[in-house]
């Protein structure tokens, strides 16, 4: 795996070299995912055959709404579809004709062109929590996230080895007016962080925002893709002005949009896995259509957000059986698409970062990995459903997120794999601790953790016998105090903070 890392490296000879060299900050990004492995094939070819006979029919005889937006009902009509009032009908192949100008795999442009990644194809790309309104941490509980916790979290997303991306809006801060918020975020992301990022889709006016502050930070796009945003259709069949304004904003300037249905199962679709992939399948057919009606090419992923319902309480449910059957399904029909595939994410319904937290996030993580994703949003630090972004299960997802990295890779069978040489130099009854082997490969041998505790149980109990929480809030403290700004040209800096501040001076606060 090929790693661009900065390093600051303490000097002198012997032990002291050596423990300078283990204390020495470092700012490490692993390069984007490459499989190595399959993907999981959980529908039959019968399977995949129906579901998409189906969503042609939804789309066909129910059709799908498009609320408050004249022009798209104009576009439709011209591109041939049937238009009542709000209700679009598309005839039986049309959107699937539409969504063949979009490309199969596409870059996204970091400011550090070592940071760009590949989207799309063999590729999982891993980016962290979006959207919660309250942010969690052990000293001071579930409170309100603020623009500090904000830079805080784009912090740590740079610091994290695992993460490619910077992800969006990483938590809401709710200190900052919302008509003005998003430009705090994004000035953040560009200046705080050198790998990708997401634009703001709350309104089209933002996303324009975002496309200015990108041509200011990259010196013109000359048609570059450098943000990947997120589209959320409004399930059942509903796309409201807000999103569809930002993704015609964004598919203009050739800029990706997530195109992704919000599936709350036995709510918001079907309650079975076959009845909610048509609905999916549909609302993506329609969403990207229309992406290729404003600009052919314009470069989109398929999205799936689902999960089941408690049908006790009403709560959503994470880590399921039911959405693991759904995501796996998603993946193929993606995949057949010829698109790029997002879901999963560390996803759980767990109120703290706890063995609920944990079990939930793990099969959903590993869902995703096996279900070919690849742009995994939410990769990090979602905790409660997605109202809140915890600064401890943060740290601990990042640390898991070099599982995925270790299982993609397969497994090797070159010579010095296969270990001959090691089973002979050993023999019977003998062990291979000091075999040359093993002398020669320990290092990278076997995945590890930068943060659980391994140790024996004495030293553990005498270090103060501390749980995984504990840890993490150790390694956040850690994280942020070695965090180290990347370089940014001082007159593009100048030029972001100029465009910020007459933003914002251009209206009044609102927080509505």
């Amino acid at each position: 795996m090929t790693e661009a890392a900065t390093r600051r490296r303490g000097r002198g000879g012997g032990g002291a070299a050596r423990r300078a060299e283990r204390t020495a900050v470092r700012i490490e990004c692993a390069r984007f995912i490459e499989r190595n492995i399959p993907d999981l094939e959980m529908l039959t070819e019968e399977a995949l055959q129906i579901i998409e006979h189906n969503a042609e029919t939804v789309l066909e005889e129910i059709g799908v709404a498009f609320v408050e937006n004249p022009a798209a009902l104009e576009r439709w009509k011209a591109a041939g579809a049937d238009v009542s009032g709000e209700r679009v009908r598309i005839p039986r192949g049309l959107a699937r004709k539409l969504c063949e100008t979009a490309p199969g795999m596409f870059t996204q442009h970091a400011r550090n062109p070592e940071r760009n990644v590949e989207i799309g194809g063999r590729s999982l790309v891993l980016a962290p929590v979006y959207g919660p309104p309250f942010v969690r941490d052990a000293d001071g509980g579930r409170r309100y996230a603020t623009i500090e916790d904000f830079r805080n979290f784009v912090k740590l997303g740079y610091m994290s080895k695992w993460l490619h991306h910077s992800g969006g809006t990483v938590c809401e801060p709710t200190d900052v007016a919302v008509n003005k918020r998003h430009l705090d975020m994004l000035h953040a992301h560009m200046t705080l962080s050198d790998k990708p990022f997401m634009g703001s889709v709350t309104e089209p006016s933002r996303a324009r925002d975002s496309v200015e502050m990108c041509e200011i930070l990259f010196g013109g796009l000359d048609d570059r893709t450098v943000m990947t945003s997120l589209i959320n259709i409004n399930s059942p069949l509903t796309f409201d002005a807000t999103m569809m304004g930002a993704l015609e904003v964004y598919a203009a300037a050739n800029q990706a949009c997530i195109i992704s249905p919000f599936i709350v199962g036995g709510a918001m679709a079907p309650v079975s896995a076959v009845g909610t992939l048509t609905q999916v399948l549909a609302e993506v057919l329609a969403g990207v259509a229309y992406s290729q009606l404003i600009r052919p090419g314009a470069p989109v992923i398929m999205g799936a957000f689902v999960t089941s319902i408690d049908m006790n309480s009403g709560a959503p449910t994470f880590g399921t059986p039911e959405a693991a059957q759904i995501t796996y399904g998603a993946g193929q029909l993606a995949r057949r698409l010829g698109l790029p595939y997002r879901s999963a994410g560390s996803f759980n319904g767990s109120k703290l970062p706890d063995a609920q937290a944990a079990y939930e996030t793990a099969n959903s993580l590993n869902t995703g990995l096996l279900s070919g994703v690849n742009f995994m949003l939410h990769a990090c630090g979602w905790l409660e459903g997605g109202l809140v972004s915890s600064y401890e299960k943060f740290v601990m997802d990042a640390d898991q997120l070099g599982v995925l990295h270790r299982m993609a890779e397969g497994v090797k069978i070159d010579e010095e794999a296969q270990a001959l040489d090691a089973i002979r130099e050993v023999g019977p009854g003998g062990h291979y601790l000091g075999c040359a082997h093993t002398q020669r490969n320990f290092k990278d041998a076997f995945w590890r953790s930068d943060l659980l505790d391994y140790k024996p149980f004495e030293t553990w109990e005498e270090q103060g016998a501390r749980d995984t929480q504990a840890l993490a809030s150790i390694r956040v403290r850690k994280l942020l105090a070695d965090y180290q700004a990347p370089s940014l040209d001082p007159a593009i800096r100048e030029a972001l903070d100029a465009f910020v501040a007459e933003r914002k001076a251009a209206e009044s606060d609102s927080f509505l």
